[in-house]
């Protein structure tokens, strides 16, 4: 599946939003991980929240791909 941003034309009805075509569900754990990410962020008051984005962003990866390698074994 491949992911679709928020294009700023949300439904409700359904099971899909018909603006970006996530699920309800999808749109609502997406937002708690983003408002966990922002707090953390915010607590730890990092001068620098570009950086601990991007370490993120290539861990988060890594990590991803090595669930995926170990699903194909």
């Amino acid at each position: 599946m491949k992911f679709s941003p928020c294009v700023n034309q949300c439904t409700s009805d359904g099971t899909f939003c018909q603006g970006c075509g996530r699920t309800h569900t999808e749109i609502r754990d997406s937002k708690a991980l983003i408002g966990k990410v922002v707090a953390h962020l915010f607590e730890y008051g990092y001068e620098d929240p570009e950086n601990f984005l991007k370490v993120l962003e290539k861990k988060s990866l890594a990590r991803l791909t090595q669930l995926q390698d170990k699903k194909r074994k």
